[in-house]
C-alpha cells in the first residue's frame, strides 16, 4: 500500500440518520474506485464496512469502521458511522478525527433526527460538509423538497451542485452545475459517461449555477466586487471561491447519488476532492505544555503526536488501537510514549483498515489514520507522542448512561468471565458501564438504550462465549432532601479494654438540582481532631450512596460538620465513620426526603398522519410536549418524558407506525417523582429489602 502525505489525504466521516444509505454509499465509492472487486450490498450483508454479525443481521451500522479509496492520486479515508441514536457517541468520535463530513440524506424522506444531531456535532467541530442525497432514483425522491428541508433544519446555505437527470425511478444520471456537464450511468456498469447537459434541464442547471455563484460571491468581499462589476463570476473564481467557502463551513454543496445504480458515484468522489479540504489544509486542536488550548498545523516534520480515537476488542487479534497521526511520522516496530498514562509503548506492525481487513504499511504519516494491534496500555482518548512533542489531546467524553439492566450468567461460574469480557468491551465502547450494585449485589449493565444493551449482550456471547440473562431495566432514581436540618450521630461502645467513641453534629442543607454531594468542615476549637474528620465524611458518603427511602443514592445536598466530641483513648476512625452513619440516619428522617426520577428529552420522527396518536400517547406517559415541526410529509415531536415511562416505547412506536417511526432519547434532568408513584416505589423497596437501613 502506497504511503500518502497530508496534502494527498481526505479524512471524511460519513454521517446521517440510520437507514439513509451511508454504508451502501461507502460500498459504491469503494467499488467505483477499484478498491473492492464487487459492489457490496447492505441487504446481502456483503459491504466492506458493516462486517459485524450484529450489523449484518440488523442492517444497521452499530460501530464506526474505516475504509479507504484511492482516487486521482489521492487517498480518501472513509469513517462509516452509526446513524442509530444509541451509538451516537461513536459518531462523535469519528467526526473529531475527520477533516470533513459527508452528511447523507435520504432523498425520499429528507433529513431526520440524527441528521440534525450529526450536523450539530460537525458544527461544534467547525467541519466542512458535503451533503449527499442518496437514493435519488427511488419513487417519490425529490431534490427540491430535500434541499428546502435541509435549509430549514440544518443551514440556509445548502446548495445543490448536482441535479438528477429524470425523476424517481426514471433517473439515469446527474448534471454537474459547476462544470455544466452531464454524467449518465452506463447500462453494463463501469464509469459514468460524460456528455452535454440535456436541453430539458438547461434552464434548471443555469438557475442552480446562478444561485451558487451568488452564494459564493456573498461569502467573499473580493468576489462580491467582481460579481457586481461583471454580473457573474468566471469558472476559476467560482471553483476557488466555492472551495474556500466550503472549507470555512459557509457553503455546503449537495450532490445526488444512487449507490445501487451507480448514479453520481464517480461525481461524488470528484466532489470530495474538489470541495473538501485535504488533511494538510486544516489545523488541529490540542493542548500545549502549559495545558493551554492551541491550534497547530498538520506537519510531518514536527515531533510525533497521535491521538487514539477508538479501541476494538477483537477475539483473534486482541486489542486493536485506531489512531490518527497529527504530527510527525509513526513507523512500525518503533517505541513511542503514551503521554496520558506516562508509559512507553512498543508499536508492532502498523496497518490501514479496509473494513475488517488489515493492510500492512511501514509507516503512517501526519494527516493519516492507522491501526496497530496488541498495545498493552493505550486506550481510547490517549495521546501517543515523541519525547520532544509538546502537545497532548483532550480525552473523549463519555455520555451518561440512560438505561440499566441487571444481568446474570446462564451458567454457574461465569461471573469471572463476565467481568473480564465486560472490561474488554468497556475499552471498546466508552458509552457502556458495568458495575455491581452494593445494595442488591446484582451486576448492572448500563448503556444508551435497549438496543445498545442488546448489542452488548450479543457481543458477550459471540466474542467471549458468555451467555447472560437480562432482567428488567432498573431506573436510576435518586433521592434528595427538601429542608435543612441539624442531626446528631453518637457512637459509644464498650467491650472491655479500648472502647469505641465518636460523636458528631451535622447540618444538612438542600442544593440545587445537579449539585451532587458536598461536605464542609466547620469545626472550630478542635472538638473533633483533624484526623477523624475524613472518617465522618466517609461515613456520610457511604450512607448517602445507599440512600434512605428506597435504596437510591442521595444527591443534591450539603453536609456541614459543625460540632462533636471525642475520647482520648476510645476514639478512632471507625467510631467517627459510624457516627457519620448515625448522623445521616437521624437527619434524613427529618429532612423530608423525596425521590427524583430522570427526565428524558425525546424526539419522535414519524409520518404526519400518526402525530395525533403519538402526542396523545406521550401525554399518557406523563410527558410534556415541547413542540412539533413538520418536515415534508413527516413530523418531529419534541417532548420531555420520565424514563420509567419510555421503557416500552420502542415497541409501541413500531406498532403504531408500522415501523415507519423512529425516536431519539437522551438524558435531560431530574425531577421529583409524583407522590402516589413515590409511595409505590418506596413500598416495593421495603418489601424487597425488609432489613434495609440496619447497616447504620
Amino acid at each position: 500500500m502506497k504511503v500518502y502525505d497530508a496534502a494527498s489525504i481526505r479524512n471524511v466521516a460519513v454521517a446521517g440518520h440510520g437507514g439513509c444509505g451511508k454504508t451502501q454509499l461507502v460500498s459504491a465509492l469503494l467499488f467505483a474506485s477499484g478498491m473492492v472487486n464487487r459492489l457490496g450490498r447492505v441487504d446481502d450483508g456483503t459491504t466492506a464496512t458493516d462486517y459485524d454479525p450484529e450489523e449484518i443481521a440488523r442492517k444497521h451500522t452499530l460501530s464506526t469502521s474505516l475504509a479507504y479509496a484511492e482516487w486521482r492520486r489521492t487517498k480518501i479515508n472513509f469513517l462509516d458511522t452509526p446513524g442509530v441514536a444509541n451509538f451516537f457517541a461513536d459518531t462523535r468520535a469519528a467526526l473529531r478525527v475527520a477533516d470533513a463530513a459527508l452528511i447523507v440524506v435520504d432523498a425520499v424522506s429528507g433529513p431526520a433526527v440524527q441528521t440534525e444531531k450529526a450536523w450539530a456535532a460537525a458544527d461544534d467541530l467547525g467541519l466542512p460538509r458535503l451533503v449527499v442525497l442518496s437514493r435519488i432514483d427511488r419513487d417519490r425522491a425529490s431534490l427540491e423538497r430535500s434541499i428546502v428541508a435541509l435549509r430549514r433544519t440544518c443551514h440556509r446555505n445548502v446548495f445543490p451542485v448536482h441535479l438528477p437527470i429524470g425523476e424517481g425511478e426514471a433517473c439515469t444520471g446527474i448534471v454537474d452545475v459547476v462544470g455544466m456537464k452531464a454524467f449518465t450511468a452506463p447500462v453494463d456498469g463501469g464509469p459514468a459517461v460524460e456528455g452535454p447537459v440535456p436541453d430539458a434541464l438547461m434552464n434548471d442547471a443555469q438557475a442552480a449555477r446562478t444561485a451558487l455563484i451568488e452564494a459564493v460571491a456573498e461569502a467573499d468581499e473580493t468576489l462580491m466586487e467582481k460579481f457586481f462589476e461583471a454580473g457573474s463570476l468566471s469558472d476559476h473564481d467560482l471553483i476557488t471561491g466555492l472551495q474556500r467557502a466550503t472549507a470555512a463551513a459557509q457553503i455546503f454543496p449537495a450532490v445526488c447519488t444512487s449507490a445501487l445504480k451507480n448514479i453520481g458515484v464517480d461525481a461524488t468522489l470528484n466532489a470530495i476532492l474538489s470541495w473538501l479540504p485535504a488533511a494538510a489544509d486544516r489545523t488541529f486542536a490540542a493542548r500545549d505544555a502549559t495545558g493551554a488550548e492551541v491550534r497547530r498545523p498538520v506537519s510531518e516534520t514536527a515531533p510525533l503526536a497521535a491521538f487514539v480515537w477508538k479501541t476494538v476488542a477483537d477475539q483473534f487479534a486482541g486489542r486493536i488501537t485506531l489512531f490518527r497521526v497529527y504530527q510527525g511520522v509513526l513507523t512500525s516496530d518503533s517505541t513511542v510514549r503514551n503521554v496520558t498514562r506516562d508509559v512507553d509503548e512498543r508499536m508492532g506492525s502498523l496497518m490501514l483498515m479496509q473494513g475488517k481487513t488489515p493492510v500492512p504499511v511501514p509507516e503512517v504519516r501526519a494527516g493519516d489514520l492507522g491501526a496497530v494491534a496488541k498495545l498493552k496500555e493505550s486506550r481510547t482518548g490517549d495521546t501517543l507522542a515523541a519525547a520532544k512533542a509538546d502537545v497532548t489531546f483532550a480525552a473523549m467524553p463519555s455520555p451518561e448512561p440512560v438505561l440499566s439492566y441487571a444481568i446474570e450468567p446462564k451458567a454457574r461460574g461465569d461471573e469471572d468471565k463476565i467481568s473480564t469480557a465486560m472490561h474488554r468491551l468497556e475499552e471498546e465502547d466508552g458509552a457502556i458501564h458495568y458495575a455491581r450494585d452494593p445494595n442488591t449485589n446484582e451486576l448492572h449493565l448500563s448503556g444508551q438504550g435497549q438496543l445498545h444493551i442488546e448489542v452488548t449482550v450479543a457481543k458477550l456471547k459471540r466474542r467471549f462465549g458468555v451467555d447472560v440473562l437480562l432482567k428488567p431495566p432498573r431506573i436510576p432514581y435518586r433521592e434528595t432532601i427538601t429542608v435543612a436540618v441539624e442531626a446528631h450521630g453518637r457512637h459509644k461502645k464498650q467491650t472491655g479494654g479500648h472502647g469505641q467513641f465518636g460523636d458528631c453534629k451535622v447540618r444538612f442543607e438542600p442544593l440545587p438540582r445537579g449539585g451532587g454531594f458536598a461536605f464542609e468542615d466547620a469545626i472550630f476549637g478542635g472538638s473533633i481532631p483533624r484526623q477523624f474528620i475524613p472518617a465522618v465524611e466517609k461515613g456520610l458518603d457511604e450512607s448517602r450512596a445507599r440512600g434512605f427511602l428506597a435504596g437510591y443514592p442521595m444527591v443534591d445536598f450539603k453536609a456541614i460538620l459543625i460540632d462533636g466530641s471525642y475520647h482520648d483513648v476510645d476514639s478512632n476512625e471507625l467510631s467517627f465513620k459510624t457516627a457519620g452513619h448515625l448522623a445521616f440516619k437521624d437527619g434524613m428522617a427529618r429532612a423530608r426526603p423525596t425521590l427524583l426520577e430522570p427526565i428524558m428529552h425525546v424526539e419522535v420522527y414519524a409520518p404526519a398522519e400518526f402525530a395525533g396518536d403519538l402526542m396523545g400517547d406521550l401525554n399518557g406517559r406523563r410527558g410534556r410536549i415541547a413542540g412539533m415541526d413538520t418536515r415534508g410529509t413527516n413530523t418531529v415531536i419534541r417532548a420531555q418524558v420520565p424514563m420509567s415511562e419510555m421503557l416500552t416505547y420502542e415497541q409501541h412506536l413500531t406498532s403504531v407506525t408500522g415501523g415507519r417511526g423512529s425516536y431519539h432519547m437522551e438524558y435531560s434532568h431530574y425531577e421529583d417523582v409524583p407522590a402516589p408513584l413515590q409511595t409505590k416505589i418506596v413500598a416495593a423497596h421495603k418489601a424487597a429489602h425488609p432489613h434495609a437501613g440496619e447497616h447504620a
